[in-house]
């Protein structure tokens, strides 16, 4: 007894307060059979939020207006026409509908049941101790949604596809960026739309429309584009069942496989191609047809924007599933793939305002026109840009590393090769930056040079010295962060037990020969002398200096055999953690220096990433094993992206801009204190799963909850934000804690914008 009451302490039973399936059995009337209808009650909380929230966006849009078919009337309209196509997708995909005989007075008689003898419980401690999860049946492999060409093996694995993730979160975020202009054109006097904390020079204007009125029209355009983009991955997943349902059967497939999508590349991307320009042209003609008609559906969208965005949303589907292959699901490439259109849309709107600024009326962006759109367009879609047009050089990297010497023509002349492509990388990369992207942004900005310029706004903060101040207080953090986790996971692996270790991610193997090829070239020890210390420094001049050394080393040897300990959770929080202590000062002494800060971060990134995938010399390797101890059951694509996720869900609040300084806390509060402590709190205490097919537990929803709405109240009283409602903040706290319970998609990269639009749409701030 004492023995059952310890091990009830240490492992107490995990009580679940959901299903893991939902069924009612009916019958109707005079009809020969029952109807037995089955659903996953995680997928429907999921969607019942989504929709609700959507719901919301259009009876919020509906009040500002009062004159009947105006342009905010057609928009919501819009919405309402996504919201009940969503609400038939789900019942037509969601539900399982059984039929089953209807019962007879002989057959609702209960059977007997045979004897049979107690059996032992035969269970092992170790069985006792593992979380098992029931598995969810509900969702069929036949109603995930797939792009158009694509196959069920180049998704992440989920349980649930995201398509209304895809489909919804999208025109959610538009709508309260809408919203947000509304209220500050209604306004008496018409209000700024950015905080007077927000130092960078105003915005550039065309003609005699002023930046809040052209930003209006902008963002109306914005979300015609979001319920465009929403339309199109329909269309998209309805092709794709109605393709395969005429090959069902017809050829044998491999797992992973559809019987109507080719095994050849070529193929695939042909048929891609022609489905690409078919469905634009269908589009186009769709809304030459409204326009006819007088019907305001996606009036704000001219033919040259709908053909433009049309064919870049299906070029960035198409991309990106291949170069992030198994990387996203649905939902999450849908939503990734509309960021990347916007991008491109107010590109390609600022070079038409450039070149044509008489017969331009207004600069449609949907951001306010100032230089820090023009270099986030700059540094963003230009890193991208960079690969693409130096792939080759990249493909031949990854393609030398990964092969084995013996297979090669010359093998040894494969570290001069691999030199040689790096250094035509990086010597193209400043070619492409400095001339095509560089000129541009001169272009942009006036003539101005943006070197020059960049120089010269660093000391343009509050005090000349806070900018530099804060560029030195992230390099020293990000420094020795990433030193000091690569010299201790470097040391743990020694210590690491055998047959023990964390998931690995190995996209290529290559990158491992060839990083030990790397250091055996340097000629450098990998292990430090026998009089040095654990840090490589010699004590032989001092007195009892090998005593000296061999203590620090044994310390040093002590506290590094503790490292493997830390969970694979615990050494991902920790940069959740690391985001508050370094985002947080910025926000609150120079959000605009933030912005710009965190494009550049994000380009950061990018090459990052082109030398970690492609092995390029002589950072592949290293860069490859330090991320590889970071990885979770997300990160098992050939891009690794959760480090993008985190940053982009930090820096979204702050790149949508906006006239309140508590929006813009929203990322980090969501990332860095809610979704960390969450993690941890339901995972050390949690006793009460939402769901059986869920880990998550309500424990830790209650302390993603409490945690954020402290946070935010310490924020307020500390005077970094203005007042605000705290408990519509609690609110919208709870629905974005009930989002991640239920969701299974990316956390980093919904939560944060879904709570950011569920701030706006509430009328949370400004309020008490």
């Amino acid at each position: 007894m004492r023995q059952r009451a310890a091990y009830l302490l240490q492992f107490p039973q995990v009580r679940t307060m959901l299903p893991g399936t939902f069924s009612v059995t009916f019958c109707l009337p005079f009809a020969p059979v029952r109807w037995k209808v089955t659903w996953d009650p995680r997928q429907a909380v999921e969607t019942s939020i989504l929709l609700f929230s959507l719901g919301l966006v259009v009876a919020k849009i509906s009040n500002c207006t009062d004159t009947p078919f105006s342009s905010d009337m057609w928009i919501s309209i819009e919405l309402s026409l996504l919201v009940l196509a969503s609400i038939v997708y789900y019942l037509a995909t969601r539900l399982t509908w059984t039929k089953q005989p209807k019962l007879t007075a002989a057959s609702s008689q209960p059977t007997a049941q045979p004897d049979r003898p107690g059996s032992p419980r035969i269970d092992t401690r170790e069985g006792r101790r593992t979380l098992h999860l029931a598995p969810s049946n509900t969702l069929k492999i036949g109603v995930f949604g797939y792009v158009w060409m694509t196959v069920p093996k180049n998704y992440r694995d989920s349980a649930d596809d995201g398509i209304f993730t895809g489909i919804l979160v999208g025109p959610l975020i538009s709508s309260a960026l809408l919203y947000l202009t509304l209220q500050a054109s209604t306004a008496t006097p018409p209000s700024d739309p950015l905080s007077h904390t927000w130092l960078i020079e105003a915005p550039r204007v065309l003609g005699h429309m002023n930046a809040l009125e052209a930003l209006l029209l902008s963002r109306r355009n914005l979300v015609n584009l979001s319920t465009f983009c929403s339309t199109i991955l329909i269309v998209h997943v309805c092709a794709s069942w109605m393709t395969e349902a005429r090959h069902r059967r017809k050829i044998q497939v491999p797992d992973g496989e559809v019987s109507s999508v080719p095994r050849k590349e070529g193929r695939r991307t042909y048929l891609y191609v022609l489905f690409t320009v078919s469905v634009s042209l269908w589009i186009l003609c769709v809304r030459i047809a409204f326009s006819e008609a007088k019907i305001g559906i996606w009036q704000n969208l001219n033919y040259l924007e709908v053909v433009a965005s049309s064919l870049f949303f299906q070029f960035s589907l198409f991309m990106a599933i291949r170069m992030a292959h198994h990387g996203f699901t649905f939902g999450e490439l849908g939503l990734v793939c509309f960021g990347a259109t916007v991008l491109f849309m107010e590109m390609l709107n600022l070079t038409i305002a450039r070149i044509w600024p008489v017969t331009t009326p207004f600069i449609k962006t949907f951001r306010l026109p100032t230089p820090l759109l023009v270099f986030q367009i700059a540094l963003i879609p230009g890193s991208l840009m960079v690969g693409l047009l130096l792939s080759p050089l990249l493909y031949l990297s990854r393609h030398i590393a990964q092969r084995p010497v013996r297979r090669l023509r010359y093998p040894a002349e494969k570290q001069k090769q691999r030199r040689l492509l790096a250094l035509g990388f990086y010597l193209g990369s400043v070619l492409i930056v400095g001339g095509l992207i560089g000129m541009w942004t001169r272009w942009c900005l006036g003539k101005r040079d943006p070197w020059l310029w960049v120089l010269y706004w660093i000391l343009e903060g509050k005090k000349k010295w806070s900018r530099p101040v804060l560029l030195a207080y992230w390099a020293a953090l990000g420094s020795i962060s990433v030193a000091g986790w690569n010299r201790q996971l470097a040391r743990s692996r020694r210590y690491r037990p055998r047959g023990v270790g964390d998931l690995m991610h190995t996209p290529f193997e290559g990158a491992r020969s060839a990083g030990n090829a790397e250091h055996s070239d340097s000629g450098t020890p990998s292990t430090p002398p026998p009089d040095s210390g654990g840090l490589g420094l010699s004590f032989s001049n001092l007195p009892n200096g090998a005593q000296m050394s061999n203590v620090a080393t044994d310390l040093l040897d002590a506290a590094d055999k503790r490292v493997p300990l830390l969970s694979l959770n615990a050494r991902r929080k920790f940069f959740h953690a690391l985001a508050v202590v370094m985002f947080l000062p910025g926000l609150a002494v120079d959000p605009a220096f933030t912005h710009l800060s965190f494009s550049a971060a994000f380009a950061l990134f990018v090459f990052a990433e082109y030398v970690r995938y492609f092995a390029l010399y002589p950072f592949g390797a290293s860069v490859h094993l330090f991320m590889n101890e970071f990885l979770d059951q997300k990160d098992n694509g050939t891009a690794i992206l959760s480090h993008f996720f985190l940053l982009t869900g930090c820096a979204g609040s702050v790149w949508f801009e906006g006239p309140s300084q508590l929006l813009l806390y929203t990322g980090i509060l969501v990332l860095g204190v809610g979704d960390a402590l969450a993690s941890i709190v339901g995972k050390r205490v949690g006793r009460h799963r939402w769901v059986a097919t869920s880990p998550k537990t309500l424990e830790g929803s209650v302390a993603f909850t409490a945690s954020v709405v402290a946070f935010a109240w310490l924020l307020r009283v500390c005077g970094l934000t203005e007042h605000f409602s705290l408990t519509r903040y609690a609110v919208v706290a709870g629905l974005s804690a009930a989002l991640e319970a239920f969701s299974v998609q990316n956390d980093n990269v919904i939560l944060p914008v879904y709570m950011w639009s569920m701030l706006v749409m509430g009328d949370v701030y400004g309020t008490l």
